[in-house]
């Protein structure tokens, strides 16, 4: 669908306005429109998304929908009747390239303008690419959106060894698939450790234990110095050290790089990401920032500046919006939490671990049930819960009042937390 549903039958002028355009039609974006119209909004609502698909989740390309085990309708976040039924114009398959804050419009790729009363940017980012030589060969590949996932699906029976660059979130669950699919595959990581960024030494241990265990070859402080061709395709990575590891696929899972370049030249603040006060306010007039592409202070970082990429801070921030739109003032303050399926680990995150003194691993990683909680200066900041249900659920509450918890009793199982 590229072109704009739920318009009427009337004839469309060249130039349009919308009392909200929103900018990204992935979980934030989405949930913003729906959110305006749940709470009565019945002004006019223009969605625009770079992809030619209806909003759908992301989570599931680098797990499910890879393994073939998610149709893609399956992950679509409404119907198409939906949009239609609450009068919310999709535009899809286009993108913003430019704003103009005092003129109130939005430029898109091929040269339309659109006018705005008020403006939700949740343009999410895109994923971050090697630099190195061969790395725009055929066989490297990103997991961003479905296309992607769909390019990587059509060349896997052509696959026997895959290198995964990266190992954060996105690049274990696609070894994880990958490997039960059959294929020989090769993490390199280029910290000392699995998760360096989301998550302690603890569980970080026991993720690479547990790729390893299922033939995965983990590699730690392993930097990728170029990409090897063989007829234009991919052949395989040479490491720093002058290693060669043989692969006819290489995924790229380094991170994201928040799609705010628009903002940043209409002169909103910002650099890493557009920054957003508690209500998601831009520093341009009537303009908004949600999700990825949102740098924000969150209580639960200790009031430091953060971007949290997950589908909780998208669709709380848009919630936050939407009230502030239709006339309730809540500042964003919800206590983050992600997921993770590698094999049969769920992982479930409530918090957040940077800057932690403390790690008490409660269970036995061993029985394949156990939490990790992390402490700062005494208090819970933070839960990593594999196969731990109840510990999640109950560790919100202690996270979010940041309690005071004797480490022997958290981590005595018997005890609830």
């Amino acid at each position: 669908m590229d072109e704009e549903a739920g318009v009427g039958d009337g004839e469309r002028n060249d130039r349009q306005r919308y009392d909200v355009v929103i900018v990204g039609a992935g979980h934030g974006g989405a949930a913003a429109a729906a959110a305006l119209r749940q709470r009565g909004f019945d002004g006019t609502i223009l969605l625009i998304g770079a992809e030619p698909e209806l909003p759908y989740e992301r989570p599931p390309l680098s797990k499910e929908y890879l393994a073939g085990e998610r149709a893609f309708e399956r992950m679509l976040i409404r119907p198409a009747t939906f949009w239609h039924e609450r009068d919310i114009t999709l535009l899809l398959g286009r993108a913003v390239v430019a704003v103009d804050a005092s003129a109130r419009h939005v430029t898109l790729g091929d040269g339309r303008v659109i006018d705005y009363h008020r403006l939700i940017w949740a343009a999410g980012g895109s994923a971050r690419r090697l630099a190195c030589e061969g790395h725009d060969l055929a066989g490297v590949h990103t997991v961003r959106c479905r296309a992607d996932v769909d390019r990587m699906i059509a060349e896997l029976s052509r696959v026997e060894r895959v290198a995964v660059v990266g190992g954060g979130y996105v690049g274990l669950e696609a070894a994880a698939v990958l490997t039960a699919l059959g294929r020989q595959v090769t993490v390199i990581e280029a910290r000392e450790r699995l998760l360096a960024r989301v998550a302690g030494a603890a569980l970080a241990d026991v993720y690479a234990a547990e790729h390893r265990a299922h033939g995965v070859d983990v590699r730690l402080g392993a930097e990728v110095e170029s990409v090897v061709a063989s007829d234009g395709a991919s052949a395989g990575v040479r490491l720093g050290d002058g290693e060669r590891i043989p692969a006819e696929m290489v995924i790229v899972g380094i991170g994201l790089i928040p799609a705010v370049a628009p903002l940043l030249a209409a002169g909103a603040e910002g650099g890493d990401g557009v920054i957003v006060d508690p209500l998601c306010r831009t520093s341009l007039p009537d303009v908004y920032a949600i999700g990825d592409a949102a740098a924000h202070r969150n209580a639960y970082a200790g009031g430091a500046l953060v971007r949290l990429e997950s589908v909780q801070n998208a669709t709380d921030q848009a919630g936050t919006v939407a009230k502030h739109l239709t006339g309730t003032d809540e500042p964003y303050a919800a206590v983050p939490w992600f997921w993770s399926n590698q094999y049969d680990l769920r992982l479930q995150t409530v918090g957040l671990s940077a800057g932690h003194d403390e790690a008490i691993v409660r269970g036995a990683p061993a029985n394949r049930r156990f939490s990790v909680i992390y402490r700062r200066a005494g208090r819970v900041i933070a839960l990593d819960c594999v196969n731990a249900v109840r510990d999640f659920a109950r560790g919100k509450a202690l996270v979010s009042a940041g309690a005071r918890i004797d480490p022997a009793v958290l981590a005595d199982t018997a005890i609830p937390l």
